[in-house]
């Protein structure tokens, strides 16, 4: 797993995961997560999922927690460009309906 922090502005970063979010790859993750959220700067954080063709419980798990320190710090998060699999866990637990989810479309 791969994962490259790309802050767009001051107000903006985006998180491109490249890989599986499963229990090794989330754990490979958290001290990005940690550093997005020390990062008081940057307001939005978008992640993209254009790369991720597995997702499991331990990645929703990171997606959460990301969410609810984001939220804390009066703070936006969205989900870019998910597809398959992931896509489906995210409608299944309907994430959705708290964290802006785009979809791919092909």
């Amino acid at each position: 797993m791969e994962l490259r922090k790309i802050q767009a502005s001051d107000n903006n970063i985006t998180l491109f995961i490249n890989g599986n979010l499963d229990a090794d790859g989330s754990r490979f993750a958290q001290p990005h997560i940690d550093d997005v959220i020390a990062q008081e700067s940057a307001r939005d954080i978008e992640i993209d999922f254009s790369q991720v063709q597995f997702l499991d419980s331990s990645g929703v798990g990171a997606i959460v927690y990301l969410y609810k320190r984001l939220v804390e710090r009066q703070r936006t998060m969205r989900i870019e460009n998910v597809s398959g699999q992931p896509l489906e866990i995210i409608n299944l637990l309907r994430i959705n309906q708290a964290i802006p989810v785009n979809s791919q479309t092909h």
